[in-house]
């Protein structure tokens, strides 16, 4: 196991084995939760130390492939190479709150969704815990730029990789590492309903963000596979669990279709379903792939939809 994948209890017990007092285990803790490429760069430690974690537990660090950065905002893609040669996305948003790190979790996925690039080529393999994190740290270190925020909606669906992703959790939200609030981070999910509940019995103070992105189970059968195993009904009934659980309001994921979901009828259909649940939509116009036939909505649609939305009381986004 990698080491940057443990909690400071399961690290102390592996330099304990090695016969190192546990202070040691919080020094080796905190560098590599700083970024640190090589032991080497621990300079707090005996060589003899440096080299024995070297030669068993080598550190594994992504490198920059591709980074494009916007001229308009500040915001930077990067493309990452793993360590196996497969390669993953993560974006840095700039806001007046602080910076916003998109990570993935998966290389590549295989819920299917039509209006989707990183499902195209199907699911490759689930990210370790120690991969997110250097998502979000050799962001910060590439950038020097501090992360206050992170959301998982990149490559992959979260919550088809549960348990790599709560390690990950744990370890980003460790006083002794990153130390980034739960309040500070967003989930999304294409509607696993059973990893749903399981989530909300972990009662963690994060946003759980559920990409809906269709009114009813006919449109979102045709563009989102995952609804034939767990249609809407069941979603919007774990949705409301979830609440009830953590009293953490709902963020849904709107992808504006041309003539597909974008509807005035769609939005009222939405107003109807959503009645009672505290939420929040974010309508995103489509971002056009080769691949598929699906067009963005038009401006004035867009428009007309979020008014609709706040009319009957639900806030939306652009």
């Amino acid at each position: 196991m990698n080491l940057k994948s443990m909690t400071l209890p399961e690290l102390t017990a592996v330099l304990k084995e090695l016969g190192q007092p546990a202070f040691r285990a919080k020094q080796v803790y905190t560098w590599l939760h700083r970024g640190v490429r090589a032991y080497d760069e621990m300079t707090n430690l005996p060589k003899s130390l440096r080299d024995t974690l070297a030669r068993e537990y080598p550190i594994c660090v992504p490198k920059v492939v591709r980074r494009q950065e916007s001229a308009r905002d500040g915001t930077i893609k990067y493309l990452w190479e793993l360590s196996d040669g497969n390669c993953v996305e993560t974006v840095l948003m700039r806001y007046h709150y602080g910076n916003t790190v998109c990570i993935s979790t998966e290389v590549g996925c295989r819920m299917g969704c039509a209006f989707c690039a990183s499902t195209i080529g199907g699911l490759v393999r689930r990210l370790e815990p120690y991969e997110m994190l250097d998502e979000v740290l050799f962001t910060q270190v590439d950038s020097g730029l501090p992360v206050s925020h992170i959301v998982l909606m990149g490559i992959g669906e979260p919550l088809d990789n549960f348990d790599n992703v709560m390690r990950f959790l744990e370890l980003v939200n460790s006083p002794e590492g990153m130390n980034i609030s739960m309040r500070h981070i967003s989930l999304s999910t294409c509607g696993l309903v059973p990893k749903i509940d399981e989530l909300a019995r972990r009662k963690l103070q994060l946003t759980l963000s559920v990409s809906l992105h269709a009114p009813n189970d006919e449109v979102r059968d045709r563009i989102m596979p995952v609804n034939k195993a767990y249609p809407s009904e069941e979603l919007l009934a774990a949705c409301r669990r979830y609440y009830q659980a953590t009293s953490r309001r709902i963020s849904f994921e709107y992808a504006m279709i041309d003539g597909v979901n974008d509807r005035p009828e769609d939005a009222k259909e939405l107003l109807r379903r959503l009645k009672g649940l505290p939420a929040h939509f974010n309508l995103i116009p489509l971002n056009h792939v080769e691949e598929s036939p699906l067009k963005p909505s038009t401006r004035a649609a867009v428009a007309a939809f979020q008014k609709i939305l706040e009319d009957g009381g639900i806030t939306a986004t652009v």
